[in-house]
């Protein structure tokens, strides 16, 4: 049997049993290591680790509050309108054919992080899915998150721009 080596999950399996990713990320300093692409007063967006495709964002309120119904109506408003800002950033770097945006809500439903809701954006292209994830349990992610980052921060920067 061949053997097709991952050592990058193990940071995924070692990080997943301490506290929440997302309360972590907000208390550091610097953006741009802990991912971090945009924050206001009651919600953020962040670059998935661990993609599932190049490009994969989550949308989370500030506050770390696990149920989507005691979401707070200034929460829910400005988590939409970073999830519309996060799409045309994401036109603009990757032209994605279609999208994924999905909140998982509790551990059955395959939620990660099941104290703090969060939104999954993943950008999408015709034939993206291969046999690796089936055979191999490895997920093929064409581009490192550094350069995603820039490459994101950039479009951001345009954006404003344009308004």
């Amino acid at each position: 049997m061949e053997k097709l080596w991952a050592p990058w999950r193990i940071e995924y399996i070692r990080s997943s049993t301490k506290g929440c990713f997302l309360c972590e990320a907000l208390k550091a300093k610097e953006p741009a290591p802990v991912l971090v692409l945009e924050k206001s007063d009651t919600a953020f967006v962040i670059m998935n680790r661990f993609p599932y495709n190049s490009g994969h964002l989550m949308i989370a309120p500030v506050r770390h509050i696990g149920n989507y119904e005691n979401l707070d109506e200034q929460e829910i408003v400005e988590m939409h309108r970073l999830l519309s800002r996060a799409l045309k950033a994401m036109k603009m770097v990757f032209h994605p054919q279609g999208y994924n945006i999905g909140i998982n809500l509790g551990e059955v439903a395959g939620a990660g992080v099941v104290g703090h809701v969060h939104m999954h954006v993943v950008p999408r292209w015709q034939g993206d899915t291969n046999y690796m994830p089936v055979l191999a349990d490895t997920k093929v992610v064409i581009e490192s998150l550094d350069n995603t980052y820039k490459l994101f921060k950039q479009a951001l920067v345009k954006l404003d721009r344009l308004q």
